[in-house]
């Protein structure tokens, strides 16, 4: 197929991460599957990238079989031992973290800075846990009997699955692969369908450090799929951990993707404007802690609004891969009628879109980032979850009643607090920020 971008000369790169038209979506010591064939597109042109075979049903039984007869074997391999191996990982990663980055940018389509950025964090964190294998321990506790003592000691779970989404295709499973094989668990991996090719690329990498090592490589085994996959692994109680990332109505008790922020009379807006934009904006709205819903306090809600809203005319729209761009597409045309959907309802429900609401005039899967004011807390619009950039900015008055309107969701990943009185904070409890500065995470820089 010569319409796929695998064989357009300027995504050589792609095949030097072992990719080609059609690729297997099953690891587990070898490459398979036997599934319906995906073809995963780049949403900054919506253009075909290649394609990966999916798992059935079947291929999910024998991987399941053969990672948990890996897991006999990792597990008695010394911890010191395992994180030699996960040090081994990272150095991989690192040698290919740019045409990943590349990668994600291309099939996911957050900015290039945030890509490469997502890689560094399963590096990073592949450092981390290699001191920690070195350091798992466990105390020596009194007892009350005579002549007795207990001793606390840590054990391998067993088989960890991993069930990551779209908007972070890698750091996610990173986060939790480094650390899960460094305690001696062996891990079985199922990405979104729409970034396949990035979790085959990655599994590829990591394949190729367990086979040097001579040992099973079902020990991090892949397996792409779509929903049936899902439901088998959250049903398996042969996966003694399941790590889940994705959506409140599919995760159902796993409440995420809301982040909201408080701002107060006597907050430094300094802060606060870029921090808003970032936190709203950032991978086009598509984080688990983007920022939903801006509660301003009455007597600044004008002031903030309107450099935000300035602050929003500047956003550079455009390229993921050009260093210049902050902002990038959505990652499907669903996203898209997602945020066209919502944009209507906010007007329904009484409100006042004072940026963006419109789908740009470009190829790809490009909104404007949103600001929607005039909204009451209790909104439905407001209190409903979508993964698109908009920002619902709401007005308040005291701080009692702005903290029960944060809590009266059913999702919720995160919070922050503007404010520079201290009695305040410690009735929150954030975290706090106490410079002067706001660095931002992965490298992103606002001009």
């Amino acid at each position: 197929m010569t319409t796929l971008l695998i064989n357009q000369p300027q995504y050589a790169w792609l095949k030097d991460l072992g990719l080609k038209e059609e690729n297997e979506g099953v690891y587990n010591g070898s490459w398979g599957g036997r599934g319906e064939i995906v073809t995963t597109y780049c949403p900054a042109n919506n253009e075909p990238i290649a394609s990966v075979r999916q798992a059935s049903l079947e291929d999910y039984e024998e991987t399941i079989k053969k990672a948990k007869e890996a897991w006999k074997i990792w597990a008695d391999v010394p911890a010191p031992k395992r994180g030699e191996i996960v040090r081994q990982i990272g150095d991989a990663l690192r040698k290919k973290i740019k045409d990943l980055g590349s990668l994600v940018s291309l099939e996911m389509g957050k900015i290039f800075a945030e890509s490469v950025g997502e890689i560094q964090e399963y590096v990073d964190v592949c450092d981390y846990a290699v001191g920690l294998s070195r350091m798992i321990g466990g105390p020596l506790l009194p007892s009350e009997r005579p002549g007795h003592a207990l001793i606390e000691q840590w054990n391998p779970v067993g088989l960890v699955g991993i069930i990551t989404a779209f908007n972070f295709p890698v750091a996610v499973y990173g986060w939790n692969n480094a650390i899960a094989m460094i305690c001696g668990n062996a891990c079985l991996w199922k990405g979104a369908p729409t970034t396949s090719l990035i979790s085959v690329a990655v599994t590829k990498i990591v394949a190729k450090v367990l086979e040097d090592n001579k040992v099973p490589g079902a020990i991090c085994s892949l397996i792409c799929g779509g929903a049936d996959i899902g439901t088998a692994m959250a049903r398996d109680e042969r996966v003694d951990l399941l790590s889940f990332t994705g959506s409140t109505k599919v995760g159902k008790q796993v409440a995420l993707m809301v982040q909201e922020r408080f701002v107060f009379e006597d907050a430094d807006l300094n802060l606060v404007i870029p921090s808003a934009l970032f936190g709203a904006v950032g991978t086009a709205g598509q984080r688990c802690t983007t920022a939903r819903r801006l509660f301003l306090h009455e007597s600044i809600h004008d002031e903030v609004v309107e450099k935000l809203a300035k602050a929003y005319a500047q956003i550079r729209i455009g390229d993921p891969w050009d260093s210049t761009i902050l902002y990038g597409p959505l990652h499907t045309k669903q996203s898209v009628t997602m945020f066209l959907d919502a944009v209507e309802q906010a007007k329904q429900q009484g409100g006042s879109v004072v940026y963006g609401g419109k789908v740009v005039n470009r190829p790809g899967n490009y909104v404007e980032p949103t600001i929607v004011t005039g909204l009451p807390h209790n909104a439905s619009i407001v209190h409903t979850e979508t993964f698109a950039p908009i920002l619902y900015v709401l007005k308040f008055k005291t701080e009692e009643e702005v903290f029960a309107w944060n809590n009266e969701v059913k999702q919720g990943l995160s919070s922050s607090i503007f404010t520079k009185d201290l009695g305040r904070i410690f009735r929150w409890l954030g975290t706090i920020n106490y410079s002067k500065d706001l660095p931002l995470a992965q490298g992103i820089k606002f001009q």
